[in-house]
């Protein structure tokens, strides 16, 4: 099986050495490159052939920080699949790199089992968001809230948005609701230019706000 291709993006030298030995413990993931910011991590991209399969993406660093970085390169690349990586477990910076195009979170203190399981469903999904992030977004709808036409999407949308809220993948929501995955990609694809969201974690952001996905209800 081909390895997870991985780009660590990480300011302080001891916290990158740390935590590519980590990975690299892993027989299916692999460093490919690690970078000390953002600036440069852009460059590299730019200049590259193919994307990696997944960044871990420093939040606070010099020249060019992982918020700035993930914005700059999501509007270019928006297939790019970042996590977001911080000593600051803070609503404000959580929620402004989901906003920016982010598609996970890890606290540096995450133990090496949240690391293995984040990298895994992230490549898998394109997204994972666990209990700590749903609750930021909770939060966060609940200070700003969205409203839309009740009509704005469809009965079939709504039940789409709900299972990809329940961190389904395109092949299980086609076995749920007996559609094909190119159909539920449609359904996804029609979902993103609706809500004008970026990613799987702008739906979930706009399923929150929107009262359409309740986090506590939910199994």
């Amino acid at each position: 099986m081909d390895k997870i291709k991985i780009v660590l993006v990480e300011d302080e030298f001891l916290i990158r050495e740390g935590i590519k030995a980590l990975i690299n413990l892993e027989s299916n993931f692999e460093v490919i490159e690690e970078f000390s910011d953002g600036q440069a991590f852009v460059d590299f991209v730019n200049n590259s052939l193919e994307l990696p399969d997944i960044v871990l993406m420093d939040i606070k660093m010099p020249n060019l920080n992982g918020i700035e970085t993930t914005k700059l390169l999501i509007a270019k690349y928006p297939a790019l699949k970042i996590i977001a990586l911080s000593n600051y477990n803070s609503k404000i910076f959580i929620a402004n790199m989901l906003e920016v195009g982010a598609v996970s979170y890890l606290p540096k203190s995450a133990t090496p089992a949240e690391i293995f399981t984040t990298i895994n469903k992230v490549f898998e999904n394109g997204f994972y968001y666990d209990e700590t992030i749903i609750n930021f977004m909770y939060d966060d709808s609940k200070i700003n809230k969205s409203f839309f036409d009740s009509d704005y999407l469809s009965s079939r949308e709504k039940e789409v948005l709900t299972l990809i809220c329940k961190q389904k993948s395109a092949t299980e929501i086609g076995e749920i609701l007996h559609l094909s995955s190119r159909t539920v990609d449609g359904h996804r694809n029609n979902l993103l230019l609706k809500t004008e969201s970026k990613n799987v974690v702008g739906l979930v952001v706009f399923a929150i706000k929107n009262n359409l996905f309740f986090p506590s209800l939910e199994n």
